[in-house]
């Protein structure tokens, strides 16, 4: 918390120390869900834009800003900015993007990275390899794995996230770039999920390895703006929460090869109120399993598998920016998934990333100049 003084009352000193004092005793909100208590805290904040977290093993935190710095937070201290991070393209919607860690950090303190950069042509998302050094105190051995391969004027809809596979190659969530009819153009990279291995070569697996009919790298395509990524954990599925216009946020599940709609099908509108496409359904093209109309704003998507909240295993939970709230979503009794809680809604601010913590606790950073990463854990009964 930051105060600043424009005078020298001690009055307003004194009011300012006992707020310090206050939020330092007292950092944890307590919550009640519809089946659990939760405690969220506050495990550090003043951040700038935090878009991505991961736990590293030994308690860690590893945070990105869009801005383009990557930071170390300990025992509720921030880090200097890491030295080594690539010089990002940290406009509008734009810069330093998702993190994720290698299945083997543990023993090579390899992490992949997204972000977008600037290059002749214009801006777009790129995908780094990078060794976090022993001291934490920089990356090396940084190597761009990936680059989509048009590059466009504008600031918006870059996607993007990671989900590792359990044979450690690379799924990445591209957005469109705001330019919608590349979503649909099978030789640009936007509007796609790809796949790529760790070194940024392509998996036998892909469905256009070739690159005959599509780039090689992509695993699916039709995706608006999908800034959520996750596998589950249990079964392998993989998901995605993506960007609708006005109404049509979207969760998909990317199987090889098939087309997700956008711009041609969508459940939302254009900001101006006039339709998209033919309509919400065309043979050939992939339905989502839940939309929400209005749109929420998905920041990330995680699917819950852990030992802290056993009530909410295997529910979706969905970050948004909009509505700032967490979004729970499970399976009825026909297995179609259904909206049954919004939690957190207005508290916390622009809920951005969300992520799994080893010990089931979920982390989520918040979108704002002073963002936070925030904890949420089950409070003591």
């Amino acid at each position: 918390m930051r105060f600043h003084r424009t005078g020298f009352s001690v009055v307003l000193a004194a009011s300012a120390m006992l707020a310090a004092s206050v939020a330092v005793a007292d950092p944890a909100k307590i919550v009640n869900t519809q089946k659990v208590v939760a405690k969220v805290e506050t495990i550090a904040s003043g951040l700038d834009h935090p878009w991505a977290v991961e736990a590293l093993p030994d308690g860690a935190y590893l945070v990105t800003e869009r801005a383009g710095n990557m930071r170390i937070i300990r025992n509720g201290k921030v880090s200097e900015p890491l030295a080594g991070v690539p010089e990002v393209h940290a406009r509008g919607q734009g810069g330093l993007l998702d993190i994720a860690l290698d299945p083997r950090f543990a023993n090579n303190r390899t992490i992949f990275f997204t972000a977008s950069i600037s290059e002749d042509g214009g801006s777009g998302t790129a995908v780094f390899r990078a060794v976090l050094s022993s001291d934490e105190r920089r990356l090396t051995d940084v190597k761009r794995i990936f680059l989509m391969n048009k590059l466009s004027r504008g600031n918006i809809q870059y996607g993007s996230r990671i989900a590792i596979a359990k044979d450690g190659s690379l799924f990445v969530s591209l957005g469109d770039r705001g330019e919608q009819d590349r979503a649909q153009d099978f030789h640009d990279d936007a509007g796609s999920i790809i796949h790529i291995k760790a070194d940024g070569s392509i998996p036998a697996d892909n469905p256009f390895k070739d690159g005959a009919k599509a780039q090689s790298e992509i695993w699916s395509k039709g995706h608006r703006n999908p800034q959520g990524i996750t596998f589950d954990a249990a079964d392998g599925r993989l998901y995605t929460a993506e960007h609708g216009a006005r109404g049509g946020d979207e969760i998909n599940t990317p199987e090889p090869g098939k087309n997700y709609g956008w711009p041609i099908i969508s459940y939302g509108r254009n900001y101006s109120g006039t339709k998209i496409g033919i309509g919400t359904a065309k043979e050939g093209m992939e339905q989502p399993i839940f939309y929400w109309d209005p749109s929420i704003a998905p920041g990330a998507i995680a699917v819950y598998r852990g030992r802290m909240f056993p009530e909410w295993n295997g529910d979706l939970l969905v970050t948004a920016l909009k509505f700032e709230l967490l979004s729970r979503l499970a399976r009825d009794g026909s297995g179609n998934v259904v909206e049954r809680e919004r939690l957190f809604e207005g508290d916390f601010g622009r809920l951005r990333d969300i992520v799994v913590a080893p010990d089931g606790a979920l982390l989520i950073t918040t979108d704002e100049d002073g963002g936070a990463l925030l904890r949420v854990s089950r409070a003591a009964n």
